[in-house]
């Protein structure tokens, strides 16, 4: 029992598994904004690029 109390302890006192959990949810907040940025942009970007196209292929 008193190995157990200590495990959980030492787990208290730890905080590079709370920065790395910090880091990787910052990262997964990043990727959802740009999914999003992404995906609201894509009917813009595909008219531009769109446009661009058909000026470079027209004689």
């Amino acid at each position: 029992m008193l190995a157990i109390l200590q495990t959980i302890n030492s787990f208290k006192k730890e905080e590079k598994g709370q920065a790395l959990t910090e880091y990787g949810l910052i990262i997964a907040l990043i990727a959802v904004l740009l999914i999003g940025a992404l995906s609201a942009l894509s009917g813009g970007l595909g008219a531009t690029f769109g446009g661009i196209t058909s000026k470079l292929t027209t004689p």
